[in-house]
């Protein structure tokens, strides 16, 4: 269900390149809305809009913001650039892409011809706050290492919600982005992960890969009920492509709930049971009391395909650091649980000491 109110716009503030903080006075209160002009068209103050706002009304994970989903004032926008391709597909806001992979494409020829990774190194996870800590692991090896970032329709699905992607991008750390499924926003837009992939490869001619969902994941507290588990899908796509996976475990020590205690359920799970093709575990230095737990988790779960590998994560949290790139998950921060934050960091340092060597 979908509850709804009316509203009028106060002031409008730019968060990132296509999403917009808005003010908005709802039956006499204040309260914040995002927008996407891209969906809504561009707003004024005064404008009146219909907004959504099921996520506060649930308390749910959004940051109490509402969803702007238009002008209630009649409007007419038509936009006349190319592609066939739909996304948020039979829905009222179902939105018109083009995809690299439709003829009216640029790239539609070479997505013809393309069918491999050739061995570039992907690295997958399961939530979108492991981004910057992996993206600068990588950099503190290898600043002149080319890194795209594909999303996955897993969690949030406008690219333009991510603070963390507008902020790689002004520091010049990623070479582009490319949205999967019904993600949306990218540099470039793919019909499904498999052609996402290749177009991270062949368009953007990326030397690592960084494979995420967007901001948020939903979880209902069983095997089977979280969208995490698409890390194993996305390690079976990088084995059918002939590409390296690398996976970012879920791990912590300062969690309260006991199913994402050390590495988390959501992971064990993509690993143990969904991922049919095998793939690196970078796990960062622990003390003997927590390698114990992991190690017997791994173990208890068969994880015998994979390999494991221990790296560190220090000099990947430094540049973080030194560059102001926030890092928060779960309302926590590196200071509050960071062995999250370094396993993102070593799988990156790891990653690119290996394509280092191949380079030499």
């Amino acid at each position: 269900m979908l509850n709804r109110q009316t509203g009028t716009v106060k002031s409008l503030k730019k968060i990132t390149e296509g999403l917009e903080e808005a003010l908005v006075e709802i039956q006499g209160a204040e309260a914040k809305a995002y927008v996407f002009p891209f969906l809504t068209g561009q707003l004024q103050p005064n404008d009146e809009v219909l907004l959504n706002t099921t996520a506060v009304d649930l308390k749910l994970g959004s940051g109490g913001y509402h969803f702007v989903m238009g002008k209630l004032q009649d409007q007419q926008v038509k936009y006349t650039t190319p592609g066939h391709i739909m996304k948020l597909r039979y829905t009222p806001l179902q939105l018109k892409v083009c995809a690299v992979e439709e003829p009216d494409s640029p790239h539609h020829a070479l997505m013809v011809r393309v069918q491999s990774l050739s061995g570039t190194p992907v690295i997958c996870g399961s939530l979108h706050s492991m981004l910057i800590p992996c993206v600068c692991g990588l950099v503190s090896v290898n600043p002149r290492l080319k890194i795209a970032y594909v999303m996955t329709d897993g969690g949030a699905l406008p690219l333009a919600l991510s603070q963390a992607v507008a902020s790689l991008k002004k520091n010049s750390l990623l070479c582009g982005t490319v949205t999967t499924g019904h993600a949306f926003g990218g540099d470039y837009e793919a019909v499904n992960l498999y052609s996402g992939l290749l177009a991270a490869k062949e368009i953007l001619k990326a030397d690592v890969i960084i494979v995420l969902m967007g901001p948020g994941v939903v979880g209902t507290g069983t095997t089977w009920g979280n969208t995490a588990l698409e890390v194993g899908q996305i390690i079976n796509a990088v084995t059918t492509l002939d590409g390296v996976a690398y996976c970012i475990p879920r791990l912590s020590f300062a969690e309260k709930r006991t199913r994402h205690l050390g590495i988390s359920h959501h992971t064990l799970t993509a690993l143990g049971k969904v991922a049919l093709g095998a793939a690196s575990i970078v796990l960062p230095a622990l003390n003997d009391g927590q390698k114990e737990i992991v190690l017997t988790q791994l173990k208890r779960e068969g994880m015998e395909k994979h390999r494991l590998i221990w790296g560190r994560g220090h000099d990947g949290i430094r540049l973080a650091c030194e560059l102001g790139l926030m890092m928060s998950h779960m309302g926590r921060s590196y200071e509050e649980d960071p062995l999250f934050f370094l396993a993102g960091a070593a799988a990156g340092e790891e990653v690119a000491r290996r394509v280092n060597c191949e380079l030499m």
